[in-house]
């Protein structure tokens, strides 16, 4: 049996990922110019503030679990306006090094759209709020979701 058959590449600087975990999520935008705020959450077990995101469901397209997601995690009704791009980053899943990819799409909530600080909190996400993009450019917590951000926004 070759090193490559046992997940181990001589050439790999490192381990290979043991899995690849597929996410979509929303870059949720609401009003313009100066006045622009971005939705955001905070993720209690990670104690982090991000863009609301998560996994794929069986059948499901990327764009029904951005939506999904946001509902979810936020309470917000939003549509999808534009795609966004995917990132990517290594994490550990289960204790084993794995990839996430996550396909992120650019979206405006509904007219009549519940306010986020209003859902009650669970164990995945216990804040949701609005921000203004320059607070959401400085403070969110990961750095590819701050680049994201300002792409969208057309700052970079």
């Amino acid at each position: 049996m070759s090193a490559g058959e046992h997940g181990t590449d001589p050439a790999s600087p490192g381990p290979s990922p043991s899995a690849t975990l597929v996410a979509a999520g929303g870059v949720v935008l609401d009003g313009t110019g100066a006045d622009t705020r971005v939705l955001v959450v905070h993720r209690p077990a990670y104690d982090d503030w991000s863009l609301p995101k998560g996994h794929v469901d069986p059948g499901e397209t990327f764009a029904a679990t951005a939506r999904r997601e946001v509902a979810e995690e936020t309470g917000v009704d939003a549509a999808v306006v534009d795609g966004a791009g995917t990132t990517a980053h290594a994490l550990l899943h289960a204790g084993a090094p794995a990839h996430k990819e996550v396909h992120w799409f650019v979206m405006r909530p509904a007219a009549d759209a519940a306010d986020p600080a209003a859902r009650p909190p669970d164990d995945e996400v216990d804040r949701a709020a609005w921000w203004p993009v320059d607070d959401a450019l400085r403070d969110l917590t990961h750095a590819g979701e701050r680049t994201l951000l300002a792409r969208v926004l057309g700052t970079v």
